[in-house]
């Protein structure tokens, strides 16, 4: 009996707490969102996989020496993002951008999410007394309203590394989730008329124009704002390679194997720093919320900007792609083509969706240096 006692004592049975408990049935309930009903299963089957091993008791992974804990280094230093959006970029057509100039405004739009948010945290101790933000801590919750996963990292491993887990968690939800909350906020503040609305096809965009592209944007947002160089660097490297046309094994690396290895690594050690005694507190719970807030008033404030667009242009804008100003690339896209589909089956948005879409990268990157610039 006192060996069977001694072997349970030893097992993460015995080990057990009731948090970790809840954390589990957390990460099982991202792996059934992710595999049963496909909401981004690439994102969210290793973020879920990685919450479901850190709070696994005695596994001591995210421990030093642990697995976790080394693999963990390249998000900490802030190495992952960069790579991803060194992968998004070469996998991004800023065609529709470059064809639809004006797009960049429903992008900008979009960001106000960011700033609304950072405001509201950091007066949130006037509202909720036991949770309170500092400046840094404020700006990387902020961040999660552009709904862009690798800028909110590389924006809080900077300003609140403590903070990483629920921000992350937090940023990758939403962006998994932009079909389920989008679509309610967009027919709310449109008109079906106006989801109706056809818009005319895009130009061509030659390749000389793609190409000169990504090497102004690079010059011109870096040598104004230094503190996004490894963002909008990366991402302008890969759209680079991609459009160059004259390396296309570096292209085809980039856009599968590399963005793959990126993501699994990314992925689980995010879900890893969901450890059940840091992730389950009133700021964790605060910084969900926010984050909600954040993306639901940068979607908003797009829909919004492109109604006032559609009215500008003489009713020729569609106003939902808006909603793809956030910087979820392709989601929020695929998102404003099914509603505009939904209302209008012959209504083909997709491209144009795409320009804002695209600016939503951009303009994330630029909200992140500029919240580095200010508290980094």
């Amino acid at each position: 009996m006192d060996i069977l006692q001694e072997f349970w004592q030893s097992t993460g049975f015995a080990a057990i707490t009731y948090k970790e408990v809840i954390m589990i049935g957390i990460s099982l309930t991202f792996l059934y969102l992710a595999i049963k009903k496909g909401y981004e299963p690439y994102l969210l089957i290793p973020i879920a996989f990685g919450m479901l091993l850190v709070n696994m008791p005695l596994g001591g992974l995210m421990e030093e020496g642990g697995l976790l804990y080394y693999l963990y280094q390249g998000t900490d230093l802030g190495i992952y993002p960069p790579l991803i959006f060194l992968c998004v970029g070469a996998g991004t057509d800023f065609g529709p951008l470059i064809a639809n100039p004006k797009s960049i405004l429903l992008g900008a739009a979009a960001q106000f999410g960011i700033f609304f948010t950072f405001i509201g945290a950091i007066f949130l101790d006037k509202i909720v007394p036991f949770v309170s933000f500092s400046g840094p801590e404020a700006a990387s919750v902020a961040i999660i309203g552009g709904a862009d996963g690798p800028t909110a990292l590389f924006l809080t491993s900077r300003l609140a590394p403590d903070l990483l887990g629920p921000i992350a968690i937090a940023a990758y939800s939403y962006m998994a989730l932009v079909p389920i909350i989008q679509p309610p906020i967009m027919r709310a503040l449109t008109t079906k008329e106006q989801r109706q609305v056809k818009m005319e096809q895009l130009r061509p965009v030659s390749k000389k124009e793609k190409i000169i592209f990504p090497i102004i944007v690079a010059i011109f947002t870096i040598l104004l704002l230094p503190s996004a160089a490894a963002l909008i660097g990366m991402l302008m490297l890969g759209n680079l390679i991609k459009e160059s046309g004259v390396v296309p094994k570096l292209t085809e690396t980039t856009q599968n194997s590399l963005m793959y290895i990126v993501t699994i690594l990314l992925g689980i050690t995010v879900g890893a720093k969901a450890e059940a005694e840091l992730f389950l507190t009133a700021e964790t719970l605060s910084i969900i919320a926010l984050g909600l807030l954040a993306f639901s008033v940068g979607t908003a404030t797009g829909v919004l900007f492109g109604r006032l667009m559609y009215k500008l242009s003489g009713g020729k804008i569609n106003p939902i792609i808006g909603a793809a100003g956030v910087s979820a690339v392709p989601m929020a896209a695929r998102v404003a083509q099914k509603i505009g589909q939904e209302e209008n089956p012959s209504n083909f948005l997709l491209m144009h969706a795409m320009g804002p879409n695209v600016a939503g990268v951009i303009g994330s990157a630029v909200a992140a240096g500029l919240l580095l610039m200010f508290f980094a």
